[in-house]
This record gives structure tokens, sequence and C-alpha cells, in this order.
């Protein structure tokens, strides 16, 4: 059993462009060796945005709880604001900004579980 809240995580993974990575429940057997899974919670500074990816392997579930964002998958732009679950399937590029002047936090469910390794930076 793993029961951990956000603030639990004293050392997120800061990304370059700003965004903090709680990464909650995961493969590493520390946060709770799952395979089938991974449970995230991410906050962007307002200003700030993750970097453009795509994964090969894992789909994505972003289900947003604070904030407002503007994401690009795949060259197509949606707002997003709390309440909004947004799916990101394998090989989709993607990139979230902050559209606001508050933090963007959301939720992230990756299956199989993400691994660092499963993040690709494209060529433009």
């Amino acid at each position: 059993m793993r029961i951990v809240k956000k603030d639990d995580i004293t050392e997120p993974f800061v990304a370059p462009l700003g965004e903090k990575i709680y990464e909650m429940i995961g493969r590493p057997t520390e946060i709770g060796g799952t395979t089938n899974h991974s449970f995230v919670h991410v906050v962007i500074p307002p200003g700030k945005s993750s970097p453009k990816h795509y994964h090969k392997v894992s789909e994505e579930t972003y289900y947003v709880l604070a904030g407002r964002g503007r994401i690009i998958i795949d060259g197509k732009e949606k707002i997003i604001s709390p309440g909004d679950a947004c799916l990101i399937m394998p090989g989709e590029i993607h990139q979230i900004f902050v559209e606001s002047d508050e933090n963007l936090e959301f939720l992230t469910v990756s299956a199989p579980a993400w691994v660092p390794t499963d993040t690709y930076i494209p060529e433009d």
C-alpha cells in the first residue's frame, strides 16, 4: 500500500522550462513499484510551460485541478481549465502553456507507468 500527498514530495523534478513534477506513484520501488500506470501531480507557474515532447509507449490523461492552460496536441490548440480531462495517445506531440496569472495544476495518469526513457523531443 502507498498513501502519499503532493506535499510529501520534498524534491519534485523541476523541468528546464519551469514545470514542477511531483511523481507520487510510479515504477521506482520507493514510490510504489507500479508497472501498469503512474500518477503525477504537475504544477506549472505563470509564464512557464512543459517542453514540446511525445511518448512512444505511454498513454497519458491530464485532469486539470486549477488555473487555465493552452494545450497543443499534434498542432491542434485547446484551452483547458479545472474539470477538463485530456487524453494524449502515444506518438502525439504535445506541449502545455499557462494562460493565467496563477499556477496551472493538473494530475497525470500514464499507462503503462511512465519512465524517463519514454520522453522524446521532436526534431522541428
